[in-house]
């Protein structure tokens, strides 16, 4: 266990620059641009000291940490109210049926719409894992923090939680939804689009997009195809939001047609299933005194900025909602016998 969830600071920023530029376009929360991603730390250091627990437009970012090393190698978002600030624009995928009498034959017409219909709901995005490190369950850590944080600060967010996955690119990082659809009314390419939704803000698709419902089969076969398909790299991240609890609903993003999966909050896996105990004890590995044995769990401490989440070991403890704890990942973890935990199975 020498991997560690914490809040991010704003020191973090070299460390997050050298993630973002690995990311190979395409990832708006996760901008290789300085300016960009400091704006983004101070406002999620100004969320985690925020007073008022309703949801308004915070954005809490969390750093993958090897404890030893002070090495940061992943990073993950939640945001507590999308909506706020400007529309949160998707396309939502419907389909129109129209016949006619004299052809005796009936047309299935599938078309996007411009909606902002997920308004006002909460977010999990910015997940990103050094490529080194896919393996060994650090990116399963790092996703699922993210709802220990949620649960332990439950009146932050809202009733809904969407997540978006980024859609196909080609090789030379362009998005063929895009260049269908998008470049034809902004006359910009993907990346040009894309850093500038980072850095900006997505009111210019206000500004510039068509609102009237646009018919899929005028686009290339080359975009269809991509409609509502994660990234290759992004399938992994969305099997673990299907394994959430998170379901895809026909809503694409509206730059590279990736999928947009929602969930209501409270039945989220890990929010779900996660409960909160206090520490009554710490011991070696092994049965506790009174022959409990330990089991693998994710364990989430301490509240805003001290938050921290791990894999580690937990057994029953000495009374109800309470825990017994290794006493060397405790150590390692800052936590002591009364503090409290929440923990979920893996």
């Amino acid at each position: 266990m020498t991997w560690q969830v914490r809040a991010a600071r704003t020191a973090d920023i070299d460390a997050l620059l050298d993630l973002a530029k690995l990311t190979g376009g395409g990832f708006t929360n996760l901008p290789a641009d300085r300016d960009s991603l400091a704006a983004r730390l101070a406002k999620s250091e100004a969320s985690f000291a925020r007073l008022e627990e309703a949801p308004d437009d915070e954005l809490y970012i969390l750093i993958l940490e090897q404890t030893s090393t002070q090495r940061i190698a992943g990073c993950g978002m939640v945001f507590s109210r999308i909506g706020a600030r400007w529309p949160f624009y998707s396309y939502k995928l419907g389909t129109l049926s129209q016949s006619s009498r004299e052809l005796g034959r009936t047309f299935a017409m599938p078309y996007l719409s411009l909606v902002s219909d997920h308004d006002g709901a909460s977010e999990v995005g910015g997940l990103f894992l050094h490529p080194d490190l896919r393996a060994g369950g650090l990116g399963r850590l790092l996703s699922r923090s993210r709802y220990l944080f949620i649960a332990g600060h439950r009146a932050r967010f809202g009733n809904k939680m969407l997540a978006e996955l980024r859609g196909v690119l080609d090789d030379d990082g362009n998005s063929p939804f895009w260049d269908a659809l998008g470049r034809k009314f902004f006359g910009m390419t993907f990346p040009e689009a894309d850093s500038f939704n980072a850095v900006h803000g997505s009111q210019f698709i206000a500004d510039l997009m068509p609102t009237q419902p646009i018919y899929t089969a005028l686009l290339p076969d080359s975009a269809r195809a991509v409609i509502g398909q994660p990234h290759a790299c992004g399938r992994g991240a969305l099997a673990m939001l299907e394994a959430e609890g998170f379901t895809y609903d026909n809503y694409v993003d509206i730059f590279d047609g990736g999928p947009t999966v929602t969930a209501r909050t409270d039945q989220l896996r890990s929010v779900r299933d996660s409960r909160a105990a206090t520490v009554t004890r710490l011991c070696e590995t092994g049965p506790t005194p009174e022959g409990q044995e330990f089991a693998p769990a994710l364990i989430a401490a301490g509240q805003l900025t001290e938050f921290r989440a791990w894999i580690g070991h937990i057994a029953p403890g000495t009374g109800p909602a309470t825990c017994t704890l290794p006493t060397r990942e405790a150590e390692t973890m800052a936590v002591t016998i009364g503090n409290e935990i929440r923990h979920v199975s893996l």
